[in-house]
């Protein structure tokens, strides 16, 4: 069960998107001359099917995410890995392990709707890419979300419980050979603190007046508000869908803009309401349980010149009472910044593979960052500095260098956290492959013999 964790959370949490990316090629390959085999299954245990496409997109996928050091997957390990799901997925229904459809719905209508603005909203367009129907895609999007939460809810049932001491993460590492210990590239820690310019009284009335207007065409029947929130709203994800979200839960939406939807009537428009993003007009489409549907219509305010000296002007006495030790900056960040992503981490960057503040220069994927970073020194704060983002316009920040660390082999003073988590890993997989040698015998097994040489099954 070597490597068990990491390949499957490569191969489940890629699976939605890498399948449903894949489908114009897969359209060609069924275009294959007569009598070519396409597909096959593979496996089967109880009810559940492996297809042969699944584990190629999966080992495609599983060797385009590898880490550097890490080497990657076999064939045979894709296929271990995939069988072990489907056998979580089989237990999960005799152990009466269960996902609810809220659950289900709630994150395949978004990823439907992720899929759905690649394409503008155009369901044509997107029926000629995929082969398939809207009502399709987004059944077969459901199907595969409701395997992968099975298998997220079951793997969380069997590593229930597992915690790892500090003397568990000495004990893995001095199992390391010296010579195989991984090296590490130079990382830095960089944090920001961003200023929204704030917009002038003026521009907000005429915004609101704006929205009003359209508000007023909808209610009198002359327009219709998918229409008004392709031409008018600047949200660029809802924009092509008609202005249409999707489902949320409480607490994930602007608080504002939650309130509001929530206290209205099903189809029922709201009058403007202020965010964080800007001024959004709101109607409520439809309440599931703890989640909620909308759609909006958001304008978003334009600073003036003056606005944006403003915010730089905050900046900069910022920047200095940091400089001349009035504040640390973890704690500017926490009470100024209007960057939530960062601002709850003391301002700091955060590298979403493993949840630290130590990024490779490679993770950061803003080139106007990275060559700030390039010309600057370790322990300096940079001057007010505009940028743009195609969300929120533009805004300023103040940048924090605040530490380097060189490339390096492993070692426990400068990576117990990353080993820790390895440590974690190998415990989880010891629980899974136990795990497996019961579990296999409550459940019908076959496997094609074109995977007989993996040995799956006899080794375990």
């Amino acid at each position: 069960m070597s490597r068990l964790n990491y390949f499957l959370a490569i191969c489940f949490l890629n699976l939605i998107t890498f399948q449903s990316f894949s489908q114009a090629e897969e359209k060609k390959e069924t275009a294959a001359p007569s009598g070519q085999v396409i597909d096959k299954i593979v496996a089967k245990v109880n009810n559940y099917i492996l297809l042969e496409s699944e584990i190629q997109k999966s080992y495609i996928e599983a060797i385009s995410q590898s880490q550097q050091d890490v080497q990657p997957p076999t064939r045979c390990e894709v296929f271990e890995s995939l069988l072990i799901s489907k056998l979580m997925v089989a237990k999960a229904e005799i152990d009466s392990v269960m996902v609810t459809d809220a659950e289900v719905m709630f994150q395949a209508d978004q990823r439907f709707a992720m899929v759905m603005q690649q394409f503008g909203g155009d369901e044509n367009m997107l029926a000629e890419v995929y082969g398939k129907t809207a009502d399709q895609l987004k059944t077969e999007i459901h199907d595969l979300l409701k395997e992968q939460l099975l298998v997220q809810k079951m793997q969380a049932k069997i590593t229930e419980g597992l915690s790892i001491s500090p003397a568990d993460v000495r004990k893995f590492f001095n199992e390391i050979p010296r010579d195989s210990l991984p090296f590490f590239s130079a990382e830095v820690m960089v944090g920001q603190i961003v200023k929204k310019p704030e917009v002038n009284q003026k521009v907000k009335n005429e915004i609101t007046e704006l929205l009003r207007g359209l508000k007023n065409q909808i209610m009198d029947g002359k327009a219709d508000f998918q229409t008004l929130a392709k031409q008018y709203s600047q949200d660029p994800g809802s924009a092509p869908l008609g202005g249409e979200l999707g489902f949320f839960r409480r607490g994930e939406l602007a608080p504002e803009y939650e309130a509001t939807a929530l206290g209205l009537e099903v189809l029922e428009i709201s009058d403007p309401v202020e965010t964080a993003f800007g001024f959004h007009m709101i109607q409520l489409l439809e309440r599931r349980g703890n989640t909620f549907n909308t759609r909006h219509i958001l304008i978003r305010p334009e600073p003036s010149d003056q606005d944006i000296v403003d915010a730089e002007r905050f900046l900069d006495s910022i920047r200095t009472a940091i400089i001349d030790g009035k504040i640390e900056f973890a704690k500017a960040a926490k009470e100024n910044s209007d960057d939530r992503a960062t601002s709850d981490n003391g301002g700091f960057f955060v590298d979403p593979n493993n949840n630290s503040s130590r990024l490779t220069l490679r993770t950061l994927d803003d080139p106007v960052l990275y060559f700030t970073l390039d010309s600057m020194k370790v322990g300096s704060i940079t001057p007010p500095i505009r940028f743009e983002t195609e969300r929120e316009g533009v805004q300023v920040r103040i940048l924090f260098y605040k530490e380097r660390f060189p490339a390096h082999r492993a070692n426990l003073e400068d990576d117990y956290e990353k080993m820790k988590a390895a440590a974690r890993r190998r415990k989880e997989e010891a629980l899974l492959s136990r795990w497996f040698i019961t579990a296999k015998e409550d459940v019908f097994i076959d496997i094609d013999p074109a995977y007989d040489r993996c040995d799956v099954l006899s080794k375990k």
